[in-house]
């Protein structure tokens, strides 16, 4: 029998890297907001007498006698296998196939996604039950982690399990989340993802990002309260469907990340504006921790076409992509 998992990844509305541990204690708490999109990452698992993974995106082809000899595999690239298939107390056999639509860099959260996507096929393979979506956030989080080798926040793997628009609250009691459907909304006929050929620097970003903040420093301090009560806005607009909000919105966020770090924009981040914008976009959303990767467009669906066909001339891709709606027993099955 073979198990196949989607996850979908993500755009962050508002609110991103404040979900980083512990910078949202130095501003009292804080809010993020994203939605699943239907930019994929899949995972198929089947039954084997050896182990063995084929990752579509790495181009690789690994097999292994035992899970020992898997484990001890000194390739950087099978780090997050490793991770995963660590975290998993059991010799069966299996081959993996892994791939993910995200363009590497993206912005998207698509190795958080993936992540999900692996723990939730071994975990239906190797019959092991994740207790809640917070649970299998947290697991992820923290193996991912151990890949990535620097600090990592937890928003990218919410909309991984649940789909939908996510509100996510930080505390000092622990992150509540909270999902709203998409269906029956004009966030689709406005959503055009641009991507724009540079890889960002997620983690580069956000840690000196982090870094600022430690030290106290007083702009970065500043620029991540704007960003807070900007995300705050942000939910409450999308609760009240006051959708006309959001371009004036996501311009203050725009404005206030730049400040927050330069680095979070590139030349081809404000390119990408001026163009968009001349063709009568009203906003754009630097997805992730920027410097490139993808851009959200907010257009009007009559200014769509003129849009798009703005970044084609100059060379930009535009993404087939849409937000997509919740889903069901997230714990167990794919979408």
């Amino acid at each position: 029998m073979k198990i196949v998992v989607k996850s979908p990844t993500r755009v962050d509305l508002a609110g991103g890297t404040l979900d980083l541990w512990p910078l949202y204690q130095f501003i009292g708490g804080a809010t993020t907001v994203n939605v699943a999109i239907d930019i994929w990452t899949q995972v198929e698992i089947e039954e084997n007498q050896e182990l063995e993974w084929i990752s579509k995106d790495l181009n690789l082809h690994l097999k292994y006698q035992t899970r020992e000899k898997a484990l001890s595999d000194p390739d950087p690239q099978t780090q997050l296998f490793r991770s995963v298939l660590g975290f998993f107390n059991s010799q069966k056999g299996f081959k993996l196939t892994t791939q993910s639509q995200s363009p590497v860099g993206g912005g998207l959260g698509g190795s958080s996604s993936l992540t999900i996507s692996m723990l939730k096929a071994f975990a239906q393979f190797f019959d092991h039950q994740f207790s809640s979506v917070h649970e299998i956030v947290h697991i992820a989080h923290n193996l991912e982690a151990q890949v990535l080798n620097t600090p990592t926040g937890t928003q990218d793997y919410y909309p991984a399990v649940t789909g939908g628009l996510n509100f996510l609250k930080y505390s000092e009691t622990g992150i509540k989340q909270q999902v709203m459907d998409i269906k029956n909304s004009p966030l689709s006929d406005h959503f055009l993802l641009v991507y724009t050929g540079k890889s960002h620097h997620s983690g580069i970003n956000n840690f000196e990002v982090l870094k600022a903040a430690v030290q106290k420093d007083s702009t970065t301090i500043k620029a991540l309260r704007d960003l807070k009560q900007i995300s705050l806005e942000m939910q409450k607009s999308l609760q009240d469907q006051n959708w006309k909000l959001l371009p004036s919105l996501f311009n203050s966020e725009y404005e206030a990340r730049i400040r927050l770090a330069p680095s979070f924009s590139s030349p081809e981040i404000q390119h990408l504006e001026v163009i968009t914008k001349k063709a009568g976009a009203e906003a754009v959303k630097i997805c992730g921790a920027g410097g490139g990767g993808c851009i959200l467009v907010w257009t009007p669906p009559k200014t769509r076409d003129q849009v798009i066909e703005a970044c084609q001339k100059q060379n930009f891709q535009v993404m087939n992509a849409s937000p997509c709606p919740m889903i069901e027993n997230p714990l167990h099955k794919s979408f």
